[in-house]
Parts: structure tokens; sequence; C-alpha cells
């Protein structure tokens, strides 16, 4: 009985952090600049993702002065995934992306 409700818990705190996502990461990159994205949940909308503190963390990263311009930002690819909620049921969840084109100054 525990186990199950350990297991529900799991399940639960991974929907709610956004569907167990991955983070931001730079998906291209060059000398003097690339481009970050990251997940955001419908509702929330992409600029108050917890995520894009991480995408310009990853900038500054990027650039030696941490100092950079944004070129561009928009929706990106997403993508599906099917998850298995413990009852046994398939479900489709659709992620969304946010893109950044950025360059170091």
């Amino acid at each position: 009985m525990i186990t199950s409700w350990v297991k529900t818990a799991v399940v639960m705190a991974c929907l709610a952090v956004g569907g167990c996502a991955d983070g931001a990461k730079i998906v291209q990159q060059h000398d003097t600049g690339g481009v970050v994205i990251y997940p955001f949940k419908e509702g929330q909308g992409p600029i108050l993702s917890s995520f894009r503190k991480d995408a310009l963390d990853l900038m500054k990263e990027k650039c030696t002065d941490r100092s950079y311009s944004i070129i561009r930002e928009g929706e990106a690819k997403g993508r599906s995934r099917v998850v298995s909620p413990l009852d046994g049921a398939q479900e489709l969840v659709e992620e969304r992306r946010w893109g950044i084109q950025f360059e170091c100054k």
C-alpha cells in the first residue's frame, strides 16, 4: 500500500514540475552565439517558465564576457510522448518549447 502511494506521489510530482521534461539546452552553437530551447506550459507561457532562467544562464556561460544580445525568439518545434500513469491507461502529452537565438557581444 505504501509503495503504490509513493509511486503515485512521484508521478504527481513529475507532472507538477512539467511532465519530467528536459530543461533548457543549447541545440545549436558557434563561436559567436547559438540557439537555446526550453519547455513551457500552455497556461504559464514561455516568459514565466522556470526554465527561462536556465536558458539565460546557458547563454551567459556560452559568452566569454557573459553578455549577449537576443536576435530573435519564438516557439520551436515541440515533441509528443506517450506516458503510462499507474492505472495503466496511456496518455499522449504534447510538450511545447521556446527557442532563443543569441549572439555574444
